[in-house]
C-alpha cells in the first residue's frame, strides 16, 4: 500500500505546479477553504485504502477521529461533501497528466460494468439516468456504465474511457481513442474481435490487434510467442478484480453525476499509486518477445 504522506507530496506538488488550472471560481458568500485542494484530494484518495465500504463511515469513523494529527483543520463530513465538488477536474488533470503508465509494446485491453442498480429496478433509477444504459457482459444484464482500460505487462493502466453500457467492445470509436498512445501489440478478448478494414487501420498505426477466436470462426495460424502472451491477458481481469472489490469502485449510492465520475477517478488514481499490481514479470515478457 502506499504511503499517506507520500501521496499528499505528490498531489501538492501537482496542486503548486497546476495553480492556474485549478482555480476554483468565485465562491457563495466568499467562505474560505480550511482544507486545501491538496488535503481534499489525498483524503478522498486514502479511502481506497482504508477498507471501509461506504465513504461517510470512513470519514466520520475514520477521518475525523484518527486522521486529526494528519488534517488539524478537518471539516464537516456536509462541508467535505461540498469541497469534493471542487477537486473533479484537479483529480482528472492528475490522473491523466501524471498517473498513467507508459506503453512498454505489450499492451492488454478490457472492459468491466460498473452497475447502477438492480436491474430489476432500472426504470425507478433516477441519479445515473442520464448516462447510464442496459448492457450485456459474459455475466448476463447489467445497467449502469462501463469502464475500458488498456494497462502495460506491467500492470499500470495507460489509457481508460467510461462509456455507457450499451457500447461493445469492439466499438471502433472507443478503441481509435483508446489505442492514441499504444504501439506494438495489442491483447484482447473475443469482444475485441474488429472489421478487416478496422484492423488495417490499426496496423498501419504500429498496432498488431491479437484476439482469441470464437467458435463459428476459421481457425488461423498464431504466432507461438502471441499465444503465450494471450494466456497471459487474465492479468488485466485481475486489475479490475482489485478495483472493483478491493478498492470499491463499483456500488450503487452515488448521488449525483458527478460524484460517480469522481468516485471513478479517485480510484483510478489510488490504483496507480498502489505499490503492488498485477503483472508479467519483465523478465518473463523479455524472454516471450526473444522467443
Amino acid at each position: 500500500m502506499a504511503d499517506l504522506t507520500s501521496i499528499f507530496c505528490e498531489i501538492d506538488d501537482f496542486c503548486k505546479q497546476f495553480k492556474s488550472q485549478i482555480k476554483i471560481g468565485k465562491k457563495e458568500r466568499n467562505r474560505e477553504m480550511r482544507l486545501t485542494i491538496s488535503e481534499v484530494m489525498t483524503i478522498s484518495i486514502w479511502y481506497h485504502y482504508a477498507g471501509y465500504k461506504t465513504f461517510k463511515d470512513y470519514y466520520t469513523k475514520h477521518v475525523s477521529i484518527y486522521m486529526r494529527n494528519e488534517f488539524p483543520n478537518v471539516v464537516s463530513y456536509s462541508r467535505f461533501i461540498e469541497l469534493r465538488k471542487t477537486i473533479i477536474m484537479p483529480m482528472l488533470i492528475m490522473l491523466c497528466s501524471k498517473k498513467l503508465g507508459s506503453c512498454t509494446g505489450i499492451s492488454i485491453i478490457d472492459s468491466f460494468a460498473l452497475k447502477a442498480c438492480h436491474i430489476k429496478r432500472e426504470t425507478s433509477h433516477k441519479t445515473l439516468k442520464s448516462i447510464a444504459k442496459k448492457g450485456k457482459t459474459s455475466l448476463g444484464w447489467f445497467y449502469g456504465m462501463k469502464v475500458h482500460i488498456v494497462i502495460n505487462h506491467l500492470g499500470e493502466i495507460i489509457t481508460f474511457y467510461i462509456s455507457s453500457g450499451n457500447v461493445a467492445d469492439n466499438n471502433e470509436f472507443v478503441l481509435f481513442k483508446m489505442t492514441k498512445r499504444i504501439l506494438g501489440k495489442l491483447f484482447g478478448d473475443k469482444g475485441y474481435i474488429v472489421k478487416p478494414e478496422f484492423f488495417q487501420q490499426l496496423y498501419e498505426k504500429g498496432i498488431q490487434l491479437i484476439t482469441k477466436i470464437r467458435q463459428n470462426m476459421q481457425n488461423k495460424l498464431m504466432n507461438f510467442t502471441d499465444k503465450l502472451l494471450l494466456r497471459k491477458r487474465g492479468v488485466v481481469e485481475s486489475v479490475g478484480k482489485i478495483l472493483k472489490e478491493h478498492m470499491h469502485m463499483e456500488h450503487s449510492r452515488h448521488r449525483s453525476v458527478w460524484a460517480f465520475f469522481l468516485h471513478i477517478f479517485t480510484t483510478l488514481s489510488a490504483y496507480q499509486l498502489r505499490s503492488k499490481k498485477p503483472r508479467i514479470s519483465p523478465a518473463e515478457a523479455q524472454k516471450l518477445l526473444c522467443a
